[in-house]
C-alpha cells in the first residue's frame, strides 16, 4: 500500500472511529403527549399537560395555557413531579424553561440532583434556591435570569457516578458546565450526594431526568439530552 493509501486508510478509520464515539441526541418529550413518562405520585393529582404556555396578562404570577403547542407544562402549583422513562449516564441536557412571577420548580439530572428553576429576575443576591443553584451545593457564580414569561435556556453537561461490579460507588458524579442563557453559571462541581427529593433518593449508574410539579407552574420545551461515551 503506498503513501497515499495508508493516509486515506487513516483518515476514515480517524471518522470511523469519530461517528461511533459520536451519540445522538435524545428527545424524551415528544411534543404531543406524555407518553414515555411516569409519576413520583398519584397520577390523579397530576397538573401536566400538553399545550402552549404564556403568563396570565391579569395575573402574573399565573401560566394560562393554550391546547395545541407542544410545551410541556405543569399548570397547577400543587401537583406532582414527573421523570422520564429513559435513563442516561454521562451526557449533556439542553432544554428551555419558563417560569411565571415567584413561581419554583427543578430540573433533576438523573432524577436526583437538582438545578433549581425559580423566578430569581433582578436579585443581587444569590442563594441555593435561586435558579441555576445545584440545590444544597453549590450557588451559581452569576444571576443569569431573565424575566419571569421569557422563555430561559439551560445546558447542563455532569457525568455519572461510578460504580464497581459489587455497586459500591468509586467516583461521584460531577456537574462539568451550567450555562444559562449563555452564561456560565457552575464548572467542574462534585455532587457528592444526592440532593433533597428526587426520584429514587440513591445515586445510580444511570437515571432519568425529572421535573418538580410540586411547588409552582412551570414550563419546558425542546428538550434534548446527548449521551456521551464513557471517558469522554
Amino acid at each position: 500500500m503506498n503513501q497515499r493509501s495508508w493516509l486515506g486508510f487513516a483518515v476514515v478509520a480517524i471518522l470511523f472511529v469519530s461517528m461511533s464515539l459520536a451519540a445522538e441526541a435524545v428527545e424524551p418529550f415528544n411534543g404531543k403527549n406524555l407518553d414515555g413518562w411516569k409519576y413520583c405520585a398519584d397520577p390523579e393529582k397530576s397538573q401536566w399537560t400538553v399545550g402552549t404556555a404564556a403568563v396570565d396578562p391579569a395575573n402574573p404570577r399565573n401560566l394560562k395555557v393554550t391546547p395545541g403547542g407542544n410545551e410541556m407544562v405543569n399548570a397547577g402549583a400543587h401537583g406532582v413531579d414527573i421523570y422520564s422513562e429513559a435513563t442516561f449516564g454521562d451526557a449533556t441536557i439542553e432544554l428551555e424553561v419558563m417560569v411565571p412571577q415567584g413561581s419554583n420548580s427543578g430540573i433533576y439530572v438523573m432524577g436526583v440532583y437538582e438545578i433549581q428553576v425559580l423566578d430569581s429576575f433582578g436579585r443581587t443576591k444569590l442563594g441555593m434556591g435561586d435558579m441555576g443553584a445545584i440545590y444544597s451545593m453549590s450557588v451559581p457564580r452569576v444571576n443569569a435570569s431573565l424575566e419571569p414569561g421569557k422563555w430561559q435556556k439551560y445546558v447542563i453537561e455532569y457525568r455519572a457516578p461510578k460504580f464497581d461490579a459489587g455497586g459500591k460507588k468509586t467516583a461521584n458524579g460531577q456537574v462539568v458546565k451550567v450555562t444559562l442563557n449563555g452564561t456560565l453559571i457552575h464548572e467542574n462541581v462534585e455532587l457528592a450526594n444526592c440532593t433533597p427529593g428526587g426520584v429514587s433518593g440513591k445515586e445510580a449508574a444511570e437515571g432519568p431526568i425529572m421535573f418538580q410539579g410540586n411547588h409552582g407552574q412551570v414550563a419546558y420545551r425542546n428538550i434534548r439530552i446527548t449521551p456521551r461515551a464513557a471517558g469522554r
